[in-house]
């Protein structure tokens, strides 16, 4: 199984993005997940039939990585600033458009992160 990044791991997509108390972030598709999302995910395939390679699961809802670490860190209070930068990586890798996203075939999760947003 090949699931995109997490909700919960925005904080620290955001931690190793900062630099000078800025966050410097990629305006590329970003497609994450809540982890109650990914926990399904791999139940589904382990009852299910072998797929004979990789599933490929990720959130219901696509994004631009810089404004969805910007609406999350101001929901949480961090005041943090988001820089849209088209020079910047992801964790140190140079990422494209779709780097971030699942295929076209990819099971999709159900929790929106507005939903994720309000059980926290």
């Amino acid at each position: 199984m090949h699931a995109t990044q997490f909700f919960e791991f925005v904080k620290a997509i955001a931690d190793f993005s900062t630099i000078d108390g800025e966050v410097h972030l990629p305006p590329v598709l970003f497609q994450p997940m809540a982890a109650d999302d990914v926990a399904a995910g791999v139940g589904r395939v382990a009852v299910g039939q072998p797929v004979n390679g990789i599933r490929e699961i990720g959130g219901p809802e696509q994004f631009r990585l810089d404004e969805l670490v910007r609406n999350a860190l101001a929901a949480k209070g961090d005041p943090r600033k988001v820089i849209t930068d088209d020079n910047a990586g992801y964790s140190g890798v140079r990422v494209n458009e779709r780097t971030l996203v699942p295929g076209p075939d990819a099971w999709l999760g159900e929790i929106t992160v507005k939903m994720w947003l309000a059980q926290q």
